[in-house]
């Protein structure tokens, strides 16, 4: 149940962020979800994509410092409370949510969070205690 994201850390100056797409394109990797976080220096470049090792090797060969998390895709019903209803489950059992970002699914009617935490494994069964759907690696790298 846990999903590899790979982090690229750039200078924050113009057209990093498109030498990494481009290496990307280049070795046929397609993102599935993103997230940028930055500084007046650097940022980071938080990915799920279709094929994690492929990626960290056409980055790497770019010359770009990879990175690698594990990482849980989570469905979250789509209606007022929904991500509430999964933060508190982690509030009371002392599980700290690290970071977190939206991710698109075709064709689903709920919304789906990428989440890091800093106790993952607890996490995910907090979570299939309460009968959250947790996605797999191989479903949300094939979407």
């Amino acid at each position: 149940m846990k999903i590899e994201q790979i982090s690229i850390f750039l200078e924050n100056k113009t057209g990093r962020l498109a030498e990494v797409t481009s290496a990307l394109t280049k070795a046929d990797i397609n993102i599935r979800a993103l997230s940028l976080a930055d500084t007046s220096d650097f940022g980071i470049l938080r990915m799920i994509v279709n094929n994690p090792e492929k990626a960290k090797e056409a980055l790497r060969s770019n010359g770009f410092t990879v990175g690698r998390n594990m990482v849980v895709a989570v469905e979250v019903n789509d209606h007022p409370g929904g991500l509430h209803q999964i933060l508190s489950m982690f509030s009371t059992r002392d599980v700290n949510v690290e970071y977190m970002y939206a991710y698109i699914r075709p064709k689903n009617k709920n919304a789906t969070m990428i989440f890091r935490f800093d106790k993952i494994d607890e996490a995910i069964s907090i979570l299939q205690e309460n009968n959250i759907t947790v996605l797999s690696g191989e479903t949300i790298y094939s979407e």
